[in-house]
Parts: structure tokens; sequence; C-alpha cells
């Protein structure tokens, strides 16, 4: 296998059906994945995943076709996944939380031709949820992991069995023909325009930039992972599973953030390792029957995704014995990976800053003309590097606005920067803002609620708060006539978004503050926001 983490830098160990291979090389008799009562060594997790990918070819899968899953995590949304790159499939990861309209979209823009899905998440048939829902011409099966099937559908079991024909070695040949700069995910975020885009991304940049991760948060072999982060975000998916993967740390995937469930499965499990954004340790934190949990293996917190406040890190260290707690900044169209902390920084660079680059890849801070702004003046983020998407999925004249000619990628977002190269993030030039680890963007919100009856304007901002770092305000102006009752408007959203976009927060106004050109300014709107909730 050669050094440890040269491996990954030479190019030996490029894809992700390589680090399965490398996993059962090197930590094949280790647990693997635990999953209610089912515990897998890697080897044993490996051997699963090939007989998912022996279904995928008997499905008469090609190599790049697309593969969606949209389901909650647990082990067979590893093994889809895994099978479905061990196969040579692109894999279309799918929000939980998306509503019907939300799902047929990204299906149909990413022309998936199998989707893995379940029909009792928490109530949910997300099948039953296409249903009058625009067509997915594109879309040939549809595989139930979990639930009643329903007629046109296939279980699990039988999408298993149909691979019985479909000799190992096959398997193998598909395995060994993915390369690096094969496309290993199609990851839909969105931007101002509210219609969401697909960000390819390629099986080298996710492998080298995880392990580079897992590197600098210390992950090791003999961890035992909570995955709570949802297996269809990059947290989940690429500092989750890949990470696992790459040193050998157990893979134990939480379906649902539930409070004491997570405490008591840090308890029974040992759990070294759990990740996640700042609401999920200021919740545990503030848990009346904390104490009554022993928390001890906990060992490593990996935090970003919002502002996190010096008093979490050290009640993080002082109350839940964290030995290392790190902070990082990422997007989408980065593989979800641009800046870090190290575990040795001082607690206030941790706290109020997302670190700084992590190898082989550059940062810079830029103002409107491209120019690098001056240490400590802000400016627009801009990354180039290994970690930078191939594009978007069938869409070249965004990937042009996104990523110029040299190869350096706009992110939208505002920051300053420090001596040491650590950046703070301070603003969003697209406006996006972040409820509880989840991007929530304003122009997909307002394009929705445009759609209520007496709605004539909108404009959405985010909001401080404290347990989930942002939460939506809408500001409305009503049509002639019209009515707008708040609860109403709230539970309409809840009925046609998915939960982490619907405003906590609705506020009729007469108008909205413009600048001269015509466009709302949001920074007024927010810093109204701020003041209506305290």
């Amino acid at each position: 296998m050669g050094n440890y983490d040269d491996v990954f830098n030479d190019g030996s160990v490029a894809t992700i059906p390589a680090i399965v291979d490398r996993a059962v090389a090197l930590f094949g008799a280790s647990e693997g994945v635990v999953d209610g009562d089912t515990r897998l060594t890697f080897a044993e997790l490996a051997q699963q995943v090939d007989v998912a990918a022996q279904g995928f070819i008997a499905a008469g899968l090609e190599p790049g076709d697309r593969v969606c899953i949209w389901a909650p995590n647990g082990l067979r949304w590893l093994l889809a996944a895994l099978g479905a790159y061990r196969a040579g499939a692109v894999l279309v990861p799918l929000n939980t939380r998306f509503k019907g309209p939300e799902a047929a979209y990204v299906l149909r823009t990413a022309g998936v031709r199998m989707l893995f899905t379940v029909t009792d998440f928490l109530d949910t048939n997300y099948p039953a949820l296409l249903t009058g829902a625009d067509a997915v011409d594109s879309l040939e099966t549809v595989v139930v992991i979990s639930g009643d099937v329903p007629a046109g559908c296939v279980s699990w079991a039988d999408f298993i069995a149909a691979g019985s024909s479909v000799p190992h070695a096959e398997v193998v040949a598909r395995s060994a023909a993915v390369k690096p700069d094969d496309t290993s995910d199609i990851m839909f975020t969105s931007g101002t325009t509210g219609r969401p885009k697909g960000a390819m991304l390629s099986h080298g940049a996710t492998v080298k930039g995880f392990n580079a991760w897992a590197t600098v948060v210390g992950l090791r072999h003999g961890d035992r992972y909570l995955i709570v982060n949802p297996f269809f975000h990059a947290f989940g998916l690429k500092a989750g599973i890949v990470a696992s993967l790459v040193k050998g740390a157990t893979i134990v995937p939480q379906a649902v953030f539930d409070v004491p469930q997570v405490m008591r499965r840090v308890v029974d499990e040992r759990i070294s390792m759990l990740p996640g954004p700042p609401s999920i340790y200021q919740t545990i934190l503030d848990h009346p029957q904390l104490a009554s949990f022993d928390l001890s293996s906990l060992r490593l917190a990996v935090t970003g995704a919002a502002t996190v406040p010096v008093e979490l890190i050290r009640r993080m260290r002082e109350e839940l014995k964290f030995e290392t707690v790190v902070t990082g900044y990422g997007l989408t169209e980065t593989t979800g990976i641009v800046t870090m902390c190290r575990h040795d920084d001082p607690i206030e660079t941790i706290a109020n800053t997302a670190g700084r680059a992590i190898p082989d890849v550059e940062v810079r801070l830029v103002d409107e003309d491209g120019n690098d702004v001056a240490i400590g003046e802000a400016g627009e983020v801009w990354v180039r590097g290994y970690n930078v998407m191939v594009g978007y999925f069938g869409n070249p004249e965004a990937t042009a606005e996104t990523v110029n000619a040299d190869g350096w990628l706009a992110t939208g977002d505002v920051a300053v920067q420090d001596a040491e190269g650590n950046v703070r993030i301070t603003d969003r030039k697209k406006d996006m803002f972040i409820m509880g680890g989840f991007n929530a963007y304003p122009a997909e919100i307002e394009n929705a609620l445009l759609g209520y009856p007496g709605v004539s304007q909108v404009a959405v901002v985010g909001v401080p708060d404290r347990r989930m770092g942002e939460v939506g305000m809408a500001f409305i102006i009503a049509k002639p006539g019209a009515s707008i009752v708040t609860e109403d408007v709230i539970a309409w959203c809840r009925a046609n978004m998915a939960n982490y976009k619907v405003p906590r927060y609705v506020q009729t106004v007469d108008a909205l503050p413009m600048n001269a050109s015509g466009k709302v300014l949001k920074f007024e709107l927010r810093s109204r926001g701020a003041a209506l909730i305290e």
C-alpha cells in the first residue's frame, strides 16, 4: 500500500472504489459499520458493497449513469452509494426534507435512472411524494430499501437477488476502470437565481480532500464515528463515510438527531467522534439530563457552518470533555472543504475563524474588480485547487460565471483574513443563510412564497437564533385587499418546502428598502429583523 498518507497524493489510491479495497487490506477485521443490531467488519462491509454493485450491473446500469438515494442515514444507504461507485455510477444524493416538486426537479435535471428510497421514514412515503410532480422521464427503476413496496417499485431484496447472476469479476473490472478525474457525485446546491444547480465532484478530489480533512482533525483507526450529519450532505457523505474508510474509523449512522438518543448511543457505542453544526452541541449542553450520561468517550468534534461562540468551544472542552474541537469552511462546489483550523490553534482562532487553506488549495480575498484586498479588509473568497468542482451538470453558462479561466472559483462569501491566513466569514454575497447546518437560499424561498395567495412582494433574510445559528424571516407586501395571516403563511410553507427553508418569522410591511437600482437592501432587513426578535 505504500506510505499511509502518501498514497492519496501520488494517485495510487485516488478513487472511492479504491479506498474500499484499501480499507479491507488495512482494517479488514476491525468493525466497519454498526447499524442497529447489524455489525460488519470492513471486510464484510466491502463484501456486501460488491453484492450491491452486482445488483446495479444486473439492472443494466452503465458507467456514468446517475443513481439517486433519497433516504435517511443507514446501512443500506451506505451499501447503495458504495455499490453504485463500484459499478462506475455517479451518485446524486437527495435531501430527505425535500417535497415532491423539489425532488422531481433534481431527478429530472440530473437524468437519474435509478432511485433508492424509503416509505417509512418519519411517516413519509417518498415515492408517493413524486405522484403529481412533473414527470421524470429518465427514471426507470425505484428501489425501496425500507418499508412497504408500492406497485411499480422494486424491493431491496429483489434488487440484490437479481445481481446473483453477475460474476464478481465484473464488479472488480468496473471498479478498476473508475479514474480519479471521473465524476463521483452530482450534489445539488442553489444560488441567487433560486434554481438548484448540480455540482459535479470528482473521485480524486474527494479522496485527497477528505484524507487531508481527517488528518487535520486527528481521526484515526479505532475511532467510533457517530454520523449525525445527513449522508445526502457533503459533511455526512465525505467527511463521514469517506473519511472513515480512509482512516479505519467505525461508521455509526444516526438517522434522526434526537438528543437523548444520541447521548445514549455515545454511551452504548463508546463514540469518540461526534461532528455537527454548533446547534447540535448547544442542544446537548442544554439538555436537563446531561449529567446522567457518561460521555467520557468523546474525543473529536468538528463544527462550522455558522458562527461558533468562544463560550461554546470552552463548554465543549470542559463539560463534554472533547480533546479536540476544530472548525472549518467549505461549500458544495469545493467538494465541501476549503479551510480548516488546526487542533492546536488558540480557542479564539477556532471560535472566530474558519481556519486557513488545506494543503494544495489556494484562497484569495478580492474586491469587485477581482483585485486582492489587504489583510484585515473584507473581500469575496476565491478558491483554486484540486477540490474545485468539475462544473455544474448540464449548465456551462453557470459554470463559467462561477469558475474563471484561471481556475478560480468565486464563492459568493465575504470574509476578512488575518496575517496567518485564517479567514473569518463576515457576510454572504449571495444572501444565503445557514439554519442548523443547512444552506437556505432566500431567492428560492422567495420564489415559492410568491405562489402564496395575496403575496405581492417578499424578501427573506436570515436572523440570529441561539440554537440554530440563523433562521428565516420573511418580509411580505400584501396585494391590495389581501390579508396575510402569519400562522397560515408558515403552515403553507411547511407543506410546500423543506422545513429548514420555512421562515420562523413573517412580517407584513408596506414597502421594502431599496437602493437606487431597485434592489432590496438585505442588510437593512437583517438589521431590522434582528432588532424585532431581541
